[in-house]
């Protein structure tokens, strides 16, 4: 079984202003309500896939109350700690021609309802994958992703850790199952400015080296790379799409790479479904349909072959294509 895990959810306002201007009235030609929060993106891009899967986290209020009956008419499973005080934060997205969010702080979390939810989490064991991603909340110790692994470390669970900055390094010496930093994440880390996958592969490496099996970097119209638990290099370039919206792309490309890695694909094959996953989400309002997906997986093939690469992203080799050729004949 997939759990993830959203300590600190959102309800996202998306506003489509005509005008932005500071110090003035403005007003929007539409809006929309989305349940944000990584885990929780993860989970309904898990679902939409098929792919079985609980939610767990922390939920405050009208707010929290909006999140749970939406993921529930979803058909998301959900296993939630219910705050007694505070609402889950809003998030106000201005959606104009550059995109301005202003992020809500979220409730204050007292220890006993972190109790409260490690207890529920004592069902996780042997065989499960718990993804650990998104922001935590300021009353909670940054610390706590290292905290959750080493409480439920020997348990055969394997840990997904989406985080920025120290709070990914940090969590390396656990030796999580799969790291998914961008390439400006990357760039930040290591003081680079990689854009595309074979720049950032050897920084890939290094990660890997560090503790994490699996290390997937994204870089947006570029493609992906992929160092898997073998060591071994993946490119998965990134299907031809109009940028509509990138907000849970990351978290899509998680779902669909755990997605097909569950159904026994092998890892290029998962890398290339996570890319049309994280493809599918950015060409959309919300995010990704599998009905999407599948197209952008039979499209990226065909693009990948046009351009002369394997499944892996690497260029053919004429001489293994022209004796294979001639051992048809």
């Amino acid at each position: 079984m997939i759990y993830t895990l959203t300590l600190n959810p959102a309800v996202d306002y998306v506003m489509h202003p005509t005008t932005l201007d500071m110090g003035y009235t403005n007003r929007s030609s539409q809006e929309e309500f989305h349940c944000g929060g990584n885990g929780i993106n993860v989970s309904s891009v898990l679902n939409e896939l098929g792919v079985s899967n609980i939610a767990m986290g922390l939920l405050g209020g009208f707010t929290g109350d909006y999140i749970l009956e939406h993921l529930q008419d979803k058909g998301v499973t959900c296993n939630f700690v219910k705050l007694d005080r505070g609402n889950t934060r809003i998030n106000v997205k201005l959606n104009g021609i550059v995109m301005t969010m202003v992020n809500g702080i979220g409730p204050k979390v007292p220890q006993s309802k972190i109790d409260e939810l490690f207890q529920r989490m004592e069902v996780i064991g042997k065989g499960d994958t718990l993804v650990l991603t998104g922001s935590i909340p300021a009353t909670l110790s940054d610390t706590i992703y290292d905290t959750i692994m080493g409480r439920f470390a020997g348990r055969g669970i394997r840990f997904v850790v989406d985080a920025p900055g120290q709070e990914l390094i940090k969590a390396l010496p656990r030796h999580p199952f799969l790291i998914k930093p961008n390439n400006h994440e990357v760039g930040r880390l290591f003081d680079v400015r990689p854009e595309t996958p074979e720049e950032v592969m050897p920084y890939a490496h290094l990660l890997h080296e560090q503790g994490a099996a699996n290390v997937i970097v994204s870089c947006g119209k570029h493609g992906s790379a992929l160092v898997d638990a073998d060591g071994r290099e993946h490119i998965s370039l990134a299907p031809k799409i109009r940028l509509v919206n990138a907000t849970g792309a990351g978290d899509s490309m998680v779902a669909g790479f755990l997605a097909k890695v569950d159904q026994g694909a092998d890892y290029a094959t998962a890398l290339r479904f996570a890319s049309c996953c994280g493809s599918a989400t950015s060409a959309s309002r919300g995010l990704a349909r599998r009905a999407t997906v599948e197209r952008y997986f039979k499209l990226l093939s065909r693009q990948m072959e046009e351009a002369g690469l394997d499944p892996s992203g690497h260029p053919k080799d004429p001489a293994a294509d022209a004796s294979s050729g001639s051992a048809d004949d």
